[in-house]
């Protein structure tokens, strides 16, 4: 077993998985079920999955997709996209993820993330960071799928969503989604050394040295990937993968 958790983040749309560069433009990618599947017999382990267009189309989470996913998933996973209440969480949870993933409505109403670590427990709930940097390389987070600048920095902002309770940081970089260009280390770095939380890194994966530097050079508790896990490479075919335990081990540990 890898100390260290390396995990799919699946992007939804509707009841498709998806694919963006830097928030933008989704492709598709193919059926979520059959993605699971596959993931299964490659003993990931585990899985994210964020609805992109719940809150900006206001709609409450898929729970029935939540509930074929947990049929169908061997391994933990979280869901996010749309909750709003507790009762949304109560439903996700019960249907069979084990976490909870809450970015807009989190900046939207704080007290939320504590509603639902103190209902739930921390470990079930994580807090998912979006950054993007603007002028002069200043970082600030952005919600709704990354289409709102909320003007916060990361840092002061993670540390506020640790004392409400949060159990973990999906911390995304905007700028280097679906790039392969390789994690924000500087961003990781920054809010790694701010919480005590565990954090995992998302963005920018190309290659499996990414994963070892976010870690050993970012502080990232886990990491998360993207196009790397989707696409056989930069031409973007399509290729549901996942590297083997040997190929990982040799970069993390």
């Amino acid at each position: 077993m890898l100390k260290t958790r390396v995990m799919p983040c699946l992007l939804l749309r509707n009841a498709g998985l998806v694919k963006t560069v830097r928030f933008k433009n989704p492709a598709y990618i193919g059926d979520p079920i059959n993605t699971v599947r596959i993931y299964n017999e490659k003993e990931v382990d585990e899985l994210i999955f964020l609805d992109i267009t719940a809150t900006p189309e206001q709609r409450r989470p898929q729970f029935k997709l939540v509930a074929e996913i947990a049929t169908e998933c061997f391994m933990p996973f979280a869901y996010g996209g749309g909750i709003r209440s507790l009762e949304d969480v109560r439903m996700i949870l019960s249907l069979g993820a084990e976490k909870v993933a809450v970015n807009t409505y989190a900046h939207e109403s704080p007290v939320f993330v504590r509603e639902v670590a103190d209902a739930f427990g921390s470990q079930s709930v994580i807090v998912a960071i979006d950054v993007k940097r603007g002028m002069f390389g200043r970082p600030q987070v952005y919600t709704r799928c990354g289409r709102r600048a909320m003007g916060d920095d990361p840092v002061d902002y993670a540390r506020r969503v640790e004392e409400l309770g949060a159990g973990e940081i999906l911390l995304t970089s905007i700028d280097r989604d679906g790039t392969f260009e390789g994690y924000d280390l500087e961003l990781i770095g920054r809010v790694t050394a701010a919480v005590s939380i565990p954090v995992i890194a998302c963005g920018g994966a190309g290659t499996m040295e990414d994963f070892g530097r976010a870690v050993k050079e970012g502080g990232a508790s886990a990491v998360a990937a993207g196009s790397m896990v989707v696409y056989q490479g930069k031409d973007r075919g399509v290729l549901v993968n996942f590297p083997a335990k040997s190929e990982l081990r040799r970069v993390l540990e």
